[in-house]
Formats: C-alpha cells, structure tokens, sequence
C-alpha cells in the first residue's frame, strides 16, 4: 500500500461525508475529504439550503431516538460555530386518516411518548390559514419539527474539520481505490493516497465506487420549486408541512427562511417526494428543468398552499439515492473491513448527518457506534438486487 499518511481518507463531502470529516478531526484523526464538486453545490442529495427536521417520523418508530440525538447533535454544533443551523417552525404530517404518513406518525409519536395533536382540517385552517388540506384528510401537529439550514451546515462541518487539522480537496473527483490488508489506497489524477480507512459518502456517485452497493441503489431525480406569496402579502407563517396526497404522491413544503440570511434562498419550498424518475447514474440526470416539471406540481401548490403565486420563482434538481426498502446503508464494506460505506440515504438522511458522522468516525477508529447499526447493514438487502419498479 505504499506509506500510510492518513488515518482516514472521506469520499464525498456532502452533509454525511462532511459530518465524518469534521467528526474524524475533532477526534485528532489524520483525516483528508476529497470533494469532486465545490461544497455546497447543486449537484447532489445535500444541494440547496434547508432541510426537514421531525421527530414523530412515520417511516420507523427506529429512527425516533436517532433524530432525538441529533436534535442534541445540531444545538451542540450552533453552540460551537455560533451559526444558526436549526430552525423550529413546528411541522403537519397530512395524509387520510389510515394513510402510512398519519398511522406511522403517530406511531412513532404514541410509542416515545412525543408531543403531538392530531387535528381536523377545520382546526389546521384556523391555526394556519396559509394552508388548506382535503375535508377527509387530518394531520398531526409536533412542535418540535423545523428547518435545518443544509448549504450553512455543510459549510461548518468544513469549517471544523479544517480547524481539526483535516485536509480538504475540492474538485478531485477520484479515479478509484484499492483495499488489502495493510489499508485502503485513493487514486486521482496520478496521485496515490494511502490510509488505514475509507469512507464512501458519495451519494448518486456510489454505484460507480462500490459495485457491492450498486445492484441495491437507485438513483432519482427529484425537482425542487421555489414559490412566493403574492405580492404584497407578508409570507405565509407556515410550519413544515409533509403531505400523503395519495399514496404514490408525497409532497413537502418548507417556510421561507430569506430573513434569516441573504445566503438562504427566498420563498416557500415546495416538492414531491419520490418523482420515481430514475436515472443510471448520477451524471445521466437531467439537470435542467423544464416547464412539463412545473406544471407537474402546479396543482398540488394550488391545493394546499393557494395563497402562493402558482409561478416558482425558481426551480432546482436534486438527486435521491435509494435502497429497495428506503433505509440508509451505514456499513464495512462486505469484502473489504478497512471500507465504510455511508449510502444511500434515500431522500430523508440530512437531518441525521452529526449522529451518522459520529458513527462513521467510530468505525473508522474501531470504536463502537453509540447508535445501532444493525438496521442499516448491507446484509439486511440480501444478494437481489432492486427490481425495475
């Protein structure tokens, strides 16, 4: 392997790959990121400014005590930067009463003893004018839901892991690594890299860097619009809002968080959640948008958030990793111990990232994980691959 210079090499500075790093330097490693974009850029899962927190999470009552450690996580990170990272807004989960965004939201609320009200759409009109949903839908309240500020946070997990000592290169997309027992080698541009470790946390990337993920990953392009009051409305006080418009058809909304900072864009997010427009790889994703792509969440806008000019006053292209059944991969790489892998993430990992970058540090110095693992193993995917569906 040639002469070991670092503790631990991290592929992909996104929110996971960023976290690790700064995670890795704080704990005196000798760590080194390699970025192949300019972090935070537009052209991953961690692109744009704001992300969803929530607690009462309806995909597995599992992740509760996760997010409830990331909420500490986050406080501690503001506390040390003096950046303001979290948001709370309070958040809706609307769906029918029966639909698997309400039924597992309260699951998770009633089984961790969560803060939560669960409201009539006659109730959510009065407390939220700005926001009208179906008469036979509901929602449930929990105020501990908000906004993380996802470009400001990617920028301090750089930050710190530079002050730790950590190198940080950007625009080096690697050509590939090798691993043996003796550590892991990165190879870019001629230059040979060794460590004891490395961390793959290239998101839409991983299929071309680990082909033992490959067969489990989908990667999705999902567009993101930018919608404003009309004028001269105030912006609407809105909380976060995930909505279970059929289905098939998830949807979220984040309030505008412009006041807050010039770095942070302007007007009310507004996407779905799952387009299912699946791409091979992250650099065959169509990243224009185009007109049939705002005319595909026009009428969602006008049946939920009807206060807001139907016209986004900007659109974007973000990428989903997926896994068959949704969940992260937070695992050694099968073959290869000196190998962590840290995707997919499918769609909901940001607000994880300072518990996940702990964990992924205490991997790459052979410490156990303060969190359980096991249900983010490759192993649980078993050899089939993801279908076509």
């Amino acid at each position: 392997m040639g002469s070991v210079r670092y503790d631990a090499i991290v592929v992909g500075l996104g929110a996971m790959g960023a976290a690790a790093l700064a995670a890795l330097a704080t704990r005196g490693a000798r760590a080194i990121g390699f970025e192949r974009f300019t972090p935070p850029h537009r052209f991953g899962s961690s692109q744009g400014g704001t992300r969803i927190i929530r607690e009462a999470y309806f995909e597995d009552p599992r992740y509760v005590p996760l997010v409830q450690r990331a909420y500490e996580r986050w406080a501690a990170l503001e506390a040390a930067s003096g950046a303001r990272i979290l948001v709370p807004t309070g958040g809706l989960t609307i769906g029918p009463p029966d639909g698997r965004l309400v039924t597992g939201a309260l699951t998770s609320a009633r089984q961790h003893g969560l803060a939560h009200d669960l409201l009539a759409g006659s109730e959510v009109a009065r407390r939220w004018p700005s926001v009208l949903i179906p008469v036979d839908r509901v929602a449930v309240h929990e105020p501990r839901a908000g906004v993380l500020l996802a470009a400001r946070a990617i920028q301090v997990f750089v930050e710190r892991a530079r002050a730790g000592g950590a190198e940080v290169r950007t625009g080096a997309p690697i050509d590939g690594w090798e691993a043996d027992d003796g550590g892991v080698v990165v190879r870019l541009g001629g230059e040979v890299i060794a460590a004891r470790r490395l961390v793959l946390a290239a998101g839409s990337w991983m299929p071309s860097l680990a082909a033992a993920l490959a067969p489990h990953l989908r990667v999705e392009r999902n567009v993101v619009h930018w919608f404003r009051p009309p004028s001269p409305a105030p912006p609407p006080d809105l909380p976060v809002l995930v909505i279970e418009d059929r289905a098939d058809h998830l949807l979220y909304a984040v309030p505008s968080m412009r006041a807050l900072g010039d770095d942070l864009e302007d007007g009310v997010k507004f996407a779905r959640h799952h387009s299912g427009d699946l791409a091979a790889t992250a650099d065959a994703v169509e990243r224009t948008t185009s007109p049939a792509d705002t005319a595909a969440i026009a009428g969602d806008v006008a049946r939920y958030l009807p206060a807001l000019d139907p016209t986004p006053v900007r659109s974007s292209v973000c990428c989903y990793t997926n896994s068959p059944d949704g969940h992260f991969v937070i695992d050694r790489h099968p073959a290869h111990a000196a190998v962590i892998l840290a995707s997919p993430c499918s769609g909901h990992g940001f607000k994880f990232a300072p518990v996940l970058g702990e964990a992924l540090a205490d991997l790459v110095l052979d410490a156990t994980p303060a969190i359980d693992l096991a249900p983010f193993s490759l192993a649980r995917l078993g050899e089939r691959p993801l279908g076509p569906d």
